[in-house]
């Protein structure tokens, strides 16, 4: 385990971590073996990409979600999109690792 945290290094809060874990979880099954797969997930996504531009990416993603014009511009501009983009690309590949 301490070979994980120094791999991910300091960035990541453990509060985001468990927050990626759960909601992974969630939306797969709430099994040990699925425990253990998103887990692995969120710690190759830290590999991947620094968790300000993860938190950037949830942040899109999280006011996209806002109705009308007033979510357009967190859908539609250049670095929400490129940010989202980033983040994807880390889970397609913590999907490929872990799952």
């Amino acid at each position: 385990m301490a070979d994980d945290a120094v791999r991910r290094g300091p960035d990541y809060p453990t509060v985001a971590i468990a927050d990626y874990v759960l909601g992974c979880m969630k939306a797969n099954q709430e099994t040990r073996t699925v425990l253990e797969q998103c887990s692995c997930s969120i710690d190759v996504i830290t590999t991947l990409i620094p968790y300000s531009r993860y938190e950037e990416a949830e942040a899109f993603l999280s006011l996209g979600q806002i109705s009308g014009e007033r979510g357009v511009i967190f859908r539609t501009s250049e670095e929400s999109k490129a940010a989202v983009q980033d983040l994807r690309r880390a889970q397609v590949e913590a999907e490929l690792r872990c799952f």
